[in-house]
C-alpha cells in the first residue's frame, strides 16, 4: 500500500484513534517511524544547519497542504525530530502515518 497517494481527511473528537494492533500495521509502511504512546516520531541528522531548516521548511509546506501538521524540533543545530499524532482524537489516525509517508519522500531528497 502507497500511503503518498492517499489523502489525509480531517478528523473530528467523534473519530476514534487507531488501536495498538492497527497502528503497529501501519508503522511497518513508514521506515524510520517509531510508535511512541499515542503518536510517531522520527530522527533526522542533516550535514548542517541550513540543509535542517530547508528540510523544516519544505515539511512545512507539505504539512500546510495536507492540514496535518506536525510537532517539529530542530536540536543540536543538525538533527531535526519531527513528531506525528492527530491532536482532536488524543491518538494516531491514518492521517499520521500518510504525512509520514510523504515527509520519508522528502528525506529522500535531503
Amino acid at each position: 500500500m502507497d500511503l503518498t497517494r492517499e489523502r489525509c481527511v480531517p478528523c473530528d473528537r467523534l473519530t476514534k484513534p487507531m488501536d495498538r494492533k492497527e497502528a503497529l500495521k501501519y508503522a511497518k509502511l513508514v521506515d524510520g517511524w517509531t510508535i511512541e504512546g499515542r503518536s510517531i516520531y522520527t530522527d533526522i541528522k542533516f550535514k548542517d544547519f541550513k540543509r535542517a531548516m530547508g528540510f523544516i521548511n519544505k515539511v512545512a509546506g507539505l504539512a500546510e497542504r495536507a492540514g496535518h501538521h506536525p510537532d517539529i524540533y530542530l536540536h543540536s543545530w543538525n538533527r531535526v525530530r519531527l513528531t506525528l499524532s492527530t491532536h482532536v482524537i488524543r491518538g494516531l489516525s491514518l492521517n499520521d502515518f500518510i504525512l509520514a509517508s510523504r515527509i520519508n519522500k522528502l528525506k529522500l531528497q535531503k
